[in-house]
């Protein structure tokens, strides 16, 4: 089941004289967090307005509307911080890591199935998804591996490179 909410990041510290916080982000690049402008905070999702925001040393210096003090920014120091699904839209055959976490994956060709995915490991040339079954196989996200993906039936079909899946 898709969530409605993503965790986006973390305010993991103030800036400045102005109320402004750090937010560690989620995301494959700070730059993506700067797109918003809305978050959720905490669990209960309530909205919060984004002034403004930039990156600085891979972290994001975000204005939050409302809160204009040091002080009221210390309060939310170590809040999670989500972003809602509708507001960012993904390339086609892109997922939510956690859209991925429990999908099965089978075979495209003998219909095997291999296990679920329990991680998505990112090592920068490409995904590689961490696929528990009888055991722990590493499957790299790549389009002659992957033949499809469908997260709405959270099934995966994959036709494994030679020697992938051997003792």
């Amino acid at each position: 089941m898709k969530k409605e909410y993503l965790e986006a990041g973390k305010i993991v510290n103030t800036h400045g004289i102005r109320g402004e916080v750090k937010i560690m982000p989620y995301t494959d690049t700070p730059e993506l967090l700067c797109e918003f402008e809305r978050l959720f905070i905490d669990k209960n999702y309530d909205e919060i307005e984004i002034e403004k925001s930039r990156v600085f040393k891979n972290m994001v210096i975000a204005k939050l509307k409302g809160v204009e003090t040091p002080e009221e920014a210390e309060k939310l120091r170590n809040k999670i911080l989500f972003m809602h699904r509708d507001d960012l839209e993904l390339d086609e055959d892109t997922y939510f890591i956690q859209d991925l976490i429990g999908v099965e994956v089978k075979d495209a060709d003998t219909g095997v199935v291999y296990g679920k995915i329990s991680d998505v490991l990112q090592t920068g040339a490409n995904d590689v998804y961490v696929i528990r079954g009888d055991r722990e196989y590493l499957v790299p996200a790549i389009p002659d591996v992957v033949i499809s993906t469908d997260i709405d039936e959270e099934i995966m079909l994959i036709r494994p490179l030679e020697g992938l899946f051997d003792e």
